[in-house]
């Protein structure tokens, strides 16, 4: 079963996945793979150019990899946004899409913590794009609900 999870930075997307995932699943998570290929002390959240052009490719390698085994492996793939032609791609892939959304006000508290400058406008683009009242087969998850 293939798995997208998606929701605004801070939501809790890695920690959706935390608690559902077990150790044979794969799991497909951009600042994961930042992070496993950065030098050492690396910021989990901040990436230069050269290492998240790296890690892109990388993560596509590894979902169409990853693509190829869902009879008989979990994949979890974190997607903060999909558009229309990857949500078409998952549709064809039976993926359960999963938002995780504990809310603005708690993402934005999030992201002025934990995050770095810049990632609140990442969060508004992220909640004025999304569908009003849609749900698209979205199974809507309030942070630590699960």
């Amino acid at each position: 079963m293939l798995y997208v999870v998606t929701g605004p930075p801070g939501a809790g997307k890695s920690s959706w996945i935390q608690a559902h995932a077990k150790p044979h699943d794969i799991v497909i998570d951009l600042d994961r793979m930042a992070l496993a290929l950065a030098g050492p002390g690396a910021d989990h959240h901040a990436h230069g150019d050269v290492l998240l052009k790296v890690v892109h490719r990388a993560r596509f390698a590894a979902m169409n990899e990853a693509f190829q085994h869902l009879d008989t492996t979990d994949v979890y793939l974190i997607h903060t946004q999909p558009g229309p032609k990857a949500m078409a791609k998952y549709k064809r892939l039976e993926a359960k899409v999963i938002t995780v959304d504990p809310g603005r006000e708690v993402v934005m508290q999030r992201v002025r913590a934990m995050r770095q400058p810049g990632m609140e406008a990442v969060v508004t683009r992220w909640y004025n794009r999304r569908p009003k009242g849609a749900s698209h087969g979205v199974m809507p998850q309030r942070s630590r609900d699960w």
